[in-house]
C-alpha cells in the first residue's frame, strides 16, 4: 500500500465517521474542526512512518487524500443519518431557540422544516464535503509543520565537468 494511502485511509474514517454522526458532527460547526484533526492525524501517521524528511506538499496531499476520502465517508453515510435524524435536531434546535427567545421560536422551527428536504440534505452534503477537503488539507500541510522535527537533507550539486578541455572561456 502506497505510504501516503494508509495514512489518508486512517484520517479520511476518523474525518468521515465524526462528520456523519449527528450531534457529534457539530464539532464541524467550528471550522470544521473534524476535518482539521483528520488531517493532522493523517500528516502524523505519514512523517512517523516517513523514511525521508516529509515536505509540506507530502502533507498536502496526505491531507487532500484524507479529506477525499472522509467526504466519500460523510456522502454515503452523513446524507441518510441526515434525513434520519432531521426530526430530532429540528426539534432539540428548536427547544433551544423557545428557552432563549419564545417568539422566535416558531420562525426557526419552519426554516428547519423547509430545509429537511431530501434535495436540502443532499446540497448541504455536498457543501461538506467539498469543506472536508479544504480544511484536511490545511490539517495536514499544518501536521507536517507541526510534527516533522527532521531536517532535510542538504542534497549538494554535482561537481563542474570539463570533459577533459581547459574549460569553457579558457581562451584556446
Amino acid at each position: 500500500m502506497n505510504n501516503k494511502l494508509k495514512p489518508a485511509l486512517i484520517g479520511g474514517l476518523v474525518v468521515g465517521l465524526l462528520s456523519a454522526i449527528p450531534f457529534v458532527n457539530w464539532v464541524n460547526i467550528c471550522c470544521c474542526l473534524w476535518a482539521i484533526l483528520g488531517g493532522l492525524l493523517g500528516s502524523y501517521l505519514y512523517v512517523k512512518n516517513a523514511v525521508t524528511p516529509a515536505r509540506a506538499g507530502d502533507g498536502a496531499l496526505v491531507g487532500l487524500l484524507t479529506g477525499v476520502i472522509g467526504a466519500a465517508i460523510y456522502l454515503v453515510v452523513g446524507i441518510p443519518l441526515a434525513i434520519l435524524a432531521g426530526s430530532a435536531m429540528a426539534g432539540v434546535f428548536a427547544g433551544l431557540a423557545e428557552s432563549l427567545d419564545p417568539n422566535q421560536a416558531e420562525q426557526i422551527r419552519t426554516q428547519m422544516e423547509a430545509a429537511q428536504t431530501v434535495v436540502g440534505a443532499v446540497v448541504h452534503g455536498l457543501i461538506t464535503a467539498v469543506l472536508l477537503v479544504i480544511f484536511s488539507t490545511l490539517g495536514g500541510l499544518l501536521g507536517v509543520s507541526i510534527f516533522e522535527k527532521r531536517k532535510p537533507e542538504m542534497v549538494q550539486p554535482p561537481p563542474p565537468q570539463n570533459f577533459g578541455g581547459p574549460g569553457y572561456g579558457a581562451g584556446v
